[in-house]
């Protein structure tokens, strides 16, 4: 009886489960792998976008600069380095006379067709003034 099973088994049972494992495990291996690229993607997009709006206010808080100054250097900075960020628009909605603001607003290079992903970062600082002692 014993070699009737042994021969049964060995004869086909397992057949084939070694390719089907594989293929589950490859799915899963590629979707994890995936994400951790489009999470990189995203956080180099943010990272983008913070260093435009602060190159944009160092140049909009300088003396005697406005803040469409801070946005032209933004949009320069981007230019130069922001292909990570698709379709950037850069405002200086929030300034006042005191303060400027610099906001920097895209959506993220993605490896899935459809997905939308958006990154919106902003700085502020005061500007630059002489006053009376």
């Amino acid at each position: 009886m014993k070699r009737f099973l042994s021969r049964i088994r060995g004869a086909g049972g397992d057949r084939g489960v070694g390719s089907v494992e594989f293929a589950v495990l490859a799915v899963v291996v590629l979707a994890l792998g995936f994400t951790i690229i489009q999470t990189g993607f995203y956080f180099h997009a943010k990272s983008v976008a913070q260093s435009a709006a602060r190159q944009g206010v160092e140049a909009g808080r300088q003396y005697n600069a406005g803040a469409g100054d801070g946005v032209a250097q933004a949009q320069t900075y981007l230019a130069r380095f922001g292909d990570s960020v698709r379709g950037a628009s850069v405002s200086s909605g929030g300034s006042t006379a005191e303060t400027v603001r610099i906001t920097v607003r895209g959506h993220v290079a993605t490896l899935v067709p459809g997905l939308t992903l958006e990154v919106a970062e902003h700085a502020d600082a005061p500007v630059e003034r002489v006053t009376a002692p």
